[in-house]
């Protein structure tokens, strides 16, 4: 006998199978939403380490960051390789030294071949945003789910960030997801404050004798309020975050260099503020001294997400200084100087090899040295001469003990009893730079003259708004002229 075929049936099982199958995928994003945490990166901007409640300033309005602190894990011993702005960026979304990810100079970009946070976390399932000021490039690098321009309103001497826009993303979420929230605060220009009082500023052994200077006080009074109206804008994202979001959201607070030693290597510019709060993983109130760098940033990302860290990156995961463990994550941090595409654009470039106590630094074009960087070639020999002349009393090199010196007032490149640790710092600081595809080395003699070709910045023969250059030597360098030339 012939059986009868019910097509009532199929229907049945298939549409199970499918509710099945949603339900399967709905469980699965809100599981993964439930166990992947959220993370959020605030960065200010050009705000220096030493200008925080938290680390140690009474003067200046830090509420925000101060709490954070409280509420989660303070780092004292946080840095960026370079102390300007891209650079100091392409770091954390590449985990990758400046030399290595191709953005050493800053309004350059980022090596095409790069892979940055974008593609990491979004293989993770996160979303990746960007809300505020951008300063990386190129796009096919950087490719943002979403991504907010900063927003001006005419209030204050800077753009704000797009707070509307984070608060409405916040409070939606469907999947994890991966925030950088980049403040155009408090970097210059300033608030204007009539009639400033001294005694309303922090001054430090860096910076102390600059209390009788009345434009310098003005300047600094104008740079707390553009600190404290930064504060303002981070608390309002923190509402949103306790607001909209459980406890199992990862915020960190950053800056992305300090302005007092900007464009230099020195600690006052390296050294960043670095605070971690997850209310379901960092005990609050605690502290690190661990040396710890903007590398670390999107290793520390990628084990959180779930993924496996790229044996290609230089940084390193700080998971477990964020679980509680005090082990040490570097032996070493890295500085970079590139004094060329900058304002004050001169040939003095520079590097720096640091550990929890000495700190050992080569600058390469030192009036010492420059008669060995000459080339015979009156154009380009002149500029040499001018880079060296702009930082005359800067050594060939330098030695400090940061634990005992933290300002780095005392040289002790000439001690005898630290020769030993001298040389160790010198010849590990070489090694990484070969590993870094650094265009400098240890000899003599090479003075590579940077030309960004293909992107923004500010020549060596032609005039900036901060120096000028006279006719006769105006617009003479070709591009054969300059040694390294920055296609990407």
């Amino acid at each position: 006998m012939r059986l009868k075929f019910n097509s009532f049936i199929p229907f049945l099982v298939i549409s199970s199978l499918l509710l099945i199958g949603c339900n399967l995928k709905k469980s699965t994003a809100e599981e993964k939403l439930a166990s992947n945490p959220n993370i959020i990166f605030y960065l200010a901007d050009d705000q220096d380490i030493y200008d925080y409640g938290c680390y140690g300033n009474e003067k200046v309005n830090t509420s925000g960051v101060d709490r954070l602190a409280k509420e989660g894990l303070l780092f004292t011993n946080a840095f960026t390789a370079q102390a300007i702005c891209a650079p100091s960026r392409s770091q954390l979304f590449t985990g990758k030294y400046p030399l290595k990810n191709g953005c050493f100079a800053n309004h350059t970009a980022t090596r095409p071949t790069t892979k940055s946070v974008t593609t990491h976390l979004k293989n993770l399932g996160y979303d990746v945003i960007l809300a505020g000021k951008n300063h990386v490039k190129p796009a096919s690098v950087y490719q943002w789910d979403k991504e907010w321009h900063p927003v001006s309103t005419g209030d204050g001497p800077r753009p704000y960030i797009p707070l509307d826009s984070i608060e409405n993303y916040i409070k939606t979420a469907k999947k994890p997801f991966c925030m950088f929230i980049t403040s155009a605060y408090p970097h210059a220009t300033y608030f204007n404050v009539e009639n400033p009082d001294a005694d309303d500023i922090k001054f430090l052994p860096f910076n102390e004798g600059k209390k009788e200077d009345p434009d310098y006080v003005k300047k600094k009074a104008g740079y707390y309020l553009s600190i404290e109206e930064d504060n303002t804008q981070l608390e309002k994202v923190l509402g949103y975050v306790d607001t909209y979001l459980g406890d199992n959201t990862l915020f960190i607070y950053s800056a992305d260099h300090g302005v007092s030693g900007k464009f230099s290597v020195k600690d006052i510019g390296l050294k960043v503020p670095f605070v971690a709060r997850w209310p379901k993983m960092i005990k609050a109130g605690t502290l690190s001294n661990q040396l710890i760098h903007f590398t670390d940033v999107l290793p520390t990302f990628i084990e959180i997400a779930g993924g496996e860290v790229p044996e290609d990156m230089d940084g390193n995961s700080i998971v477990p200084l964020l679980h509680g463990q005090d082990i040490q994550i570097n032996d070493y941090v890295y500085g970079v100087r590139t004094n060329q595409n900058i304002l004050f654009s001169e040939v003095f470039p520079s590097r720096m090899i640091r550990n929890d106590r000495y700190k050992y630094i080569r600058n390469f074009n030192s009036i010492e040295v420059v008669q060995n960087n000459l080339t015979s070639k009156p154009n380009i020999d002149f500029f040499i001469e001018r880079g060296a002349q702009a930082h005359k009393n800067e050594p060939f090199e330098e030695l400090y003990d940061v634990l005992n010196d933290p300002f780095e007032k005392k040289n002790l490149i000439d001690n005898t009893e630290l020769q030993s640790i001298k040389e160790k710092l010198k010849n590990d600081l070489f090694d990484w730079m070969k590993a870094q595809g650094d265009f400098l080395d240890e000899s003599v003699g090479n003075m590579p003259l940077l030309l960004a070709k293909s992107g923004k910045g500010f020549r060596l023969d032609e005039d900036t708004p901060k120096r000028q250059i006279s006719d006769s030597i105006k617009n003479t360098l070709t591009v054969e002229d300059h040694t390294v030339v920055a296609h990407w």
